[in-house]
């Protein structure tokens, strides 16, 4: 793992959290949770739906508050702000702007002077292949055109953390395995320290430095699992003994999770 120790690391400490449903009950979402991610590290989590994952991201981000234990990004507790990068499974841009505002939103946020911002948002624009849709609306887009611009969004303000949960599940096979290169090459330029949820084994090996395998809710963290592949990671990767005996791996200690509960929910699409 080639890490980025100008990047602020994540830490989570016997992480709970849970939440209140109609009629007074309680659902555990995670419960003791612990994981250190490094500056600069590619983690990603895998696991069944209603495990915890977009859970863990939005305790990161600073959008929800632990009920017990601790989260810490660099030596301080989140808060949401220009410095948190986040994509969305549904791109949540925004409909009445054109592709250059959607990129360059946080940025107007932030205060940043206008030619600044036009000069990011162009070269951002350009390295995800859509200068020519900057004065396009949403509704205009495909969905990897929507996906590339949330992308661009959320690397516009140079985060130092970058949380991702599950932005290409929507997309086709090929637009996919398009987009996942896309984001290696533009996380390479900055090694932001990265955390990604999918329900895809080989999107989890191709991307992370780890890969994290949670349980159904509320067992949490079942497995960690290097990846030991060279960077930068290139299509060819795909077919290579390592990334097959990688795939195999996971594959096998999803099967053992599964088998552990016939009930699993474990990757119902992905």
């Amino acid at each position: 793992m080639i890490a980025n120790p100008g990047q602020p690391g994540i830490v989570l400490k016997h992480v709970e959290k849970s939440f209140g449903r109609p009629g007074g009950t309680v659902t555990t979402a995670v419960a003791d949770f612990s994981l250190d991610i490094a500056p600069g590290e590619f983690v990603t989590i895998l696991g069944p739906s209603g495990c915890g994952k977009t859970t863990l991201l939005r305790l990161v981000n600073g959008l929800l508050k632990p009920d017990g234990g601790s989260v810490t990004v660099g030596e301080r507790t989140p808060v949401p702000g220009p410095d948190m990068g986040f994509v969305f499974q549904s791109f949540r841009l925004i409909p009445w702007a054109t592709a250059a505002r959607n990129v360059g939103f946080g940025l107007e946020l932030a205060g940043v002077e206008p030619a600044r911002r036009q000069e990011t948002v162009t070269r951002l624009l350009d390295r995800v292949g859509l200068s020519r849709y900057a004065g396009a609306y949403p509704a205009e887009l495909s969905g990897g055109m929507k996906q590339r611009v949330a992308l661009a969004r959320a690397l516009a303000t140079e985060p130092s953390i970058l949380l991702l949960d599950e932005p290409f599940a929507s997309l086709d096979a090929q637009t996919r395995e398009i987009m996942q290169l896309e984001l290696l090459q533009l996380w390479s330029e900055r090694r932001a320290t990265a955390l990604f949820v999918t329900h895809s084994v080989e999107e989890a090996i191709l991307l992370a430095d780890r890969v994290v395998v949670m349980g159904a809710a509320p067992n949490s963290l079942r497995h960690i699992v290097p990846i030991d592949l060279p960077r930068p990671r290139r299509d060819e990767v795909r077919t290579s003994p390592a990334f097959i005996a990688l795939r195999n791996e996971l594959t096998g200690i999803i099967r053992a999770l599964i088998t552990e509960d016939p009930n699993s929910p474990f990757f119902n699409r992905g």
